[in-house]
């Protein structure tokens, strides 16, 4: 018997050991909380800078780019925002590799104080009539570091809140990471129309529009604070207590090798959850404002009105998504999308407040029921020793392709087009997809992580495991033909 057959047939055995007690973790709520709030914070900080960002465009266009005139200086601001989705796939797996090496928590302390730094330096650069052409360029740095730290930021947060939950509460608890997108955008969006208000445009071109940049440094700070008091998760040590050196090098290539039908699975899930999640929340007011003919005002109002109702809404999803199962909820709601995203549209163009309302209310309930999954469901589809890495791969690829332009691939259609109906089709074509792909994602709610042993909050639920451990260790005979097909990799080389 050759050294490779003998690992076989050595995990085989290992994986065919029927469960005991102390396989179980007992996850204790108040540090699962901790998790969700500390990993929330830093999502809400991506979305706080998306949410200034945005907002100041215009006034970062004059100030950073008044070499030119016109709207190039509204496209050149953009421009410099859309690097972020190139450099992100990279973070992804840089930080991704290092989440699944050294641990989670260590990354994404790492990725905050980064993504922290990246923000409040786009608020200390001076504007282009100081220093000329560096202006721009000390702009495209600091978007460049916010992008590859938050390639990295997204999928150690999914990561870590599923791998620190109870497996029957793990769709609340990661729920609670979506809240944390809605406050960081509602802040960011929040503070610089507050700020406009106060200041008036002149003080706002001058200086005001910096303020907002410099709110990141305390937030950062709050969050380093509270990352650093986190344990790592119980999954990850389990893990490690087991695993070689050896075992966790070519991380990426055993993802494209072995793990690639989770990968495409993945890549859909998250084209479809970002598709309407940017035409709702980042597209929406500009639709509004220029297709409709809205005041701008009235316009983003009703988007942040629209967010700040989400934020109950996603936890109750996320709840329930632990009873009925995330496929379910997945899929009621990408069929609801289907059916209701044409009436919602034409809710929405027609004039009347309450309308409009009610339209973006019916959207924003449907994209809830994903909000409240997706961070449960993504990292679901990977084994503990390649999940961060293939989490990011999977999320930023698809992000970038598909999420983030999804407002220029709408602005361009209907110009092309002049059908306003666009945005309607558009979500509708991408949730068809997700149907059928759903139809080959496996329900994983209320049992352990692949590649983990099950995690209980209560200790009478560990003789309930016994039991039946069946549904706990559903996992453990995809790991082996996975683990085989590894073993014949390296007989064919050798």
């Amino acid at each position: 018997m050759d050294e490779n057959e003998k690992k076989r047939a050595k995990f085989r055995k290992n994986s065919e050991r029927k469960l005991k007690k102390d396989d179980i973790t007992i996850v204790d709520t108040k540090d699962a909380r901790k998790a969700v709030v500390a990993t929330a914070l830093g999502n809400a900080m991506e979305w706080f800078d998306f949410g200034i960002y945005s907002y100041l465009a215009v006034i970062i266009g004059k100030v950073f780019f008044s070499g030119v005139t016109g709207p190039l200086q509204i496209v050149y601001s953009f421009a410099t925002f859309a690097v972020a989705f190139i450099v992100r796939p990279l973070g992804g797996m840089f930080f991704g590799m290092l989440g699944d090496k050294l641990g989670r928590k260590k990354v994404l302390t790492i990725t905050l104080v980064l993504m922290s730094l990246a923000t409040l330096s786009m608020g200390l650069i001076p504007g282009y009539a100081t220093i000329g052409n560096l202006a721009p360029i000390l702009l495209l740095l600091a978007r460049l570091v916010q992008g590859f730290s938050t390639g990295g930021e997204y999928s150690g947060a999914m990561t870590f809140i599923a791998e620190s939950s109870p497996d029957k509460k793990r769709g609340f608890f990661s729920s609670g990471l979506e809240v944390g997108t809605l406050i960081g955008y509602i802040a960011g969006s929040g503070i610089v129309t507050l700020l406009s208000y106060l200041l008036g445009p002149d003080k706002m071109l001058d200086w005001g529009w910096r303020i907002p940049f410099f709110i990141a440094a305390p937030i950062g700070l709050v969050g380093l604070y509270l990352r650093n008091h986190l344990e790592e998760t119980p999954v990850f040590e389990a893990m490690n207590e087991e695993k070689h050196e050896e075992n966790k090098k070519g991380l990426i290539k055993k993802v494209f090798l072995y793990h690639w039908p989770q990968l495409l699975k993945g890549v859909v899930l998250v084209l479809f959850f970002n598709v309407v999640d940017y035409m709702l929340l980042s597209y929406m007011p500009s639709y509004l404002n220029v297709v409709l003919g809205y005041g701008e005002t009235k316009g983003l109002l009703f988007i942040l009105i629209v967010m700040f109702i989400m934020i109950p809404i996603v936890l109750l999803m996320g709840y329930f998504s632990d009873r009925i199962g995330n496929k379910r909820l997945i899929l009621g709601g990408l069929i609801g999308i289907i059916l209701l995203a044409i009436p919602s549209l034409k809710m929405i163009g027609s004039g009347s407040n309450w309308m409009v309302f009610l339209g973006l209310m019916i959207l924003a309930i449907l994209l809830a029921t994903f909000e409240a999954t997706m961070p449960s469901m993504l990292p679901s589809l990977f084994f503990t020793e390649v999940r961060y890495v293939a989490l990011a791969i999977t999320f930023n690829i698809s992000v970038s392709l598909f999420g983030g332009t999804t407002p220029l691939a709408l602005s361009w259609l209907i110009r092309e087009t002049g059908n306003k109906m666009v945005p309607a089709y558009y979500i509708m074509a991408a949730c068809l997809i997700g149907v059928v792909t759903m139809l080959f994602v496996k329900e994983t709610t209320g049992k352990a992580l692949r590649g983990s042993a099950p995690a209980v909050s209560e200790k009478h639920e560990i003789a309930e495991i016994l039991e039946d451990p069946g549904e706990a260790l559903w996992w453990k005979e995809e790991k082996i033909t996975i683990e085989e097909k590894a073993a014949e990799s390296e007989d064919k080389k050798t």
